[in-house]
């Protein structure tokens, strides 16, 4: 009897070792080329006035260029194409504005920061730490801060239980400092047929 209770607990304890690391597997493999859609909410400041928007998003990424469209309910609101060498923000009734960087120019003209650079890693489940070190997140480690300030929190996934999940939900928020200004961004990617 004794050797029975034995053999139960050490299956039990090798189920739960089991269910823990499936659950602490990283995310899919990091692609230098792929395609998001999804829903994200905005909130800002403008002028010292609190600003909010909610909108949908296209991603595409290839290891040369990225194009984002983000828009409303109604319309797009704007276009962005980031390549090595510049960005581009097309807006409804205005000409294409273009700068090297993407961050100060989407402050500028869309008053909120898109965090571009953080984003092709981020909407795949990874970032660069606080340490510089590379963050691959995972259902059971799903919090980082950035290098850059950001606090990320990769609240849901597509499959929780796969063996290597893509995140679903990921909040995004950096407090305000000398150089930038407060900004909370959640995420929700929509899945890939």
């Amino acid at each position: 009897m004794q050797a029975k209770k034995m053999i139960v607990a050490a299956l039990s304890a090798a189920l739960l070792a089991g269910c823990a690391s499936v659950s602490q597997q990283p995310v899919a493999d990091y692609r230098d080329s792929f395609d998001a859609v999804g829903r994200l909410s905005v909130n800002y400041r403008k002028d010292g006035n609190p600003e909010s928007l909610t909108g949908k998003f296209n991603w595409s990424q290839t290891p040369g260029r990225i194009d984002v469209s983000l828009s409303s309910p109604m319309a797009t609101i704007a276009k962005i194409s980031i390549t090595p060498e510049s960005a581009t923000l097309v807006q409804a009734d205005k000409a294409p504005r273009v700068a090297k960087d993407i961050d100060t120019l989407t402050a500028q003209e869309l008053g909120w920061s898109l965090p571009v650079s953080g984003l092709k890693d981020w909407l795949q489940g990874y970032a660069t730490g606080a340490d510089g070190k590379r963050f691959a997140a995972s259902p059971a480690r799903n919090t980082v801060t950035t290098n850059d300030g950001w606090r990320l929190r990769f609240v849901s996934w597509q499959d929780e239980n796969a063996a290597r999940p893509v995140p679903k939900r990921i909040d995004a928020e950096r407090n305000a400092s000398a150089t930038a200004d407060e900004l909370a961004i959640r995420i929700v990617i929509d899945p890939q047929g």
